[in-house]
């Protein structure tokens, strides 16, 4: 028997019932997300932007980070009013502020103490693991959804509102990268069934492929040659990394955002059971990627440098020299593997 995949989740549904009673028609809310937004953070603040004024609520987005270019369709077709630039002091035009995809208040970054200083904490919709400093107290978590765009798929089924062909395409994009195109280990039958129903929607997923993953500057090719070039595999722990020297992607003149991606090609090595993808930021920083496969936890390793994430997909900025954070990193990732062997 084929069980009832739209149906939201009980638990599910009484949270995100508790947090929508605390909106009402006429407020004003700011939306916010990580530091360096990727598809899920991008597509449930603009999905979710849609929704809220369907119940005449006014909102806007403000990051503490641009929004990235290759998501920018999210904002022009939703209509999206962003304050980012504005930085913390945007959130005074807000009554209420959601975070979304955060499981942890320092990953907003500039806006960190800000939020914390907000006389009302924050309203949260994410489905990771929970953080060291959760940033509110009233929220829609859970970690089986795929992404946190399904969790804003179920509120619109919470609110009986209309899933309009932008509100389908920001959902889409959450769900699509969040799951590396329907490839990782979080695509569940359910997460299939909401892409159909928002492929009825409107989404063209051959459209949305071309956006997502068919058309990157050559500069980003560029990049992964030089990244490729650094390849390391430790063939006995089942550990390959790779590595971004500082300024190399103002050498090539891509973002940030062109680095989606980059750390499966060393999870890609036969063999393999965790990933690493280092960039040095430069001024003492390195931004490590954790990704895994099968039973290595790589939200573990990267809570011992203060980062997190998922199982199989996490990150952490460590202070240090690149020599300095790969050493100690590959350090913790070898007893890590190890002991999970």
């Amino acid at each position: 028997m084929i069980p009832d995949l739209f149906s939201v989740p009980a638990l599910r549904r009484a949270d995100i019932e508790r947090l929508l009673a605390e909106l009402s028609n006429g407020q004003t809310v700011a939306l916010s997300t990580h530091i360096n937004c990727d598809g899920d953070g991008c597509g449930s603040e603009a999905a979710l932007a849609g929704l809220l004024a369907q119940r005449g609520i006014r909102d806007f987005v403000v990051n503490p980070t641009p929004w990235p270019a290759m998501f920018r369709y999210l904002l022009d077709e939703g209509g999206i009013d962003d304050r980012s630039a504005r930085g913390a002091k945007a959130l005074s035009d807000a009554d209420r502020l959601i975070v979304l995809d955060i499981s942890d208040v320092k990953r907003l970054g500039v806006l960190s103490d800000a939020v914390r200083a907000l006389p009302r904490p924050p309203l949260v919709f994410d489905h990771h693991l929970p953080g060291d400093e959760p940033p509110g107290t009233l929220h829609v978590t859970d970690t089986t959804a795929c992404a946190t765009g399904e969790l804003i798929f179920d509120v619109a089924q919470v609110m009986d509102a209309e899933i309009t062909a932008p509100i389908a395409t920001a959902i889409y994009t959450a769900m699509l990268t969040d799951t590396g195109g329907f490839r990782f280990s979080n695509t569940s039958p359910r997460c299939h069934a909401v892409a159909a129903a928002l492929l009825a929607a409107g989404v063209d997923p051959e459209a949305m492929y071309r956006r997502i993953y068919a058309s990157v500057p050559k500069g980003r090719l560029d990049l992964i040659r030089d990244a490729l070039g650094t390849l390391q595999v430790d063939a006995e722990l089942g550990i390959a990394w790779v590595e971004i020297a500082a300024g190399l992607l103002e050498r090539y003149g891509v973002l940030a955002e062109d680095l989606d991606g980059v750390a499966e090609y060393p999870r890609s090595v036969e063999g393999t059971r965790l990933a690493l993808l280092f960039r040095d930021l430069g001024h003492g920083k390195v931004k490590v990627s954790f990704r895994s496969t099968g039973v290595v936890d790589s939200n573990a390793l990267a809570r011992l440098f203060g980062g997190g994430g998922h199982a199989r997909a996490s990150g952490a900025l460590i202070t240090g020299s690149m020599v300095e954070v790969r050493e100690r990193v590959l350090a913790a990732a070898r007893e890590h593997v190890a002991a999970g062997a």
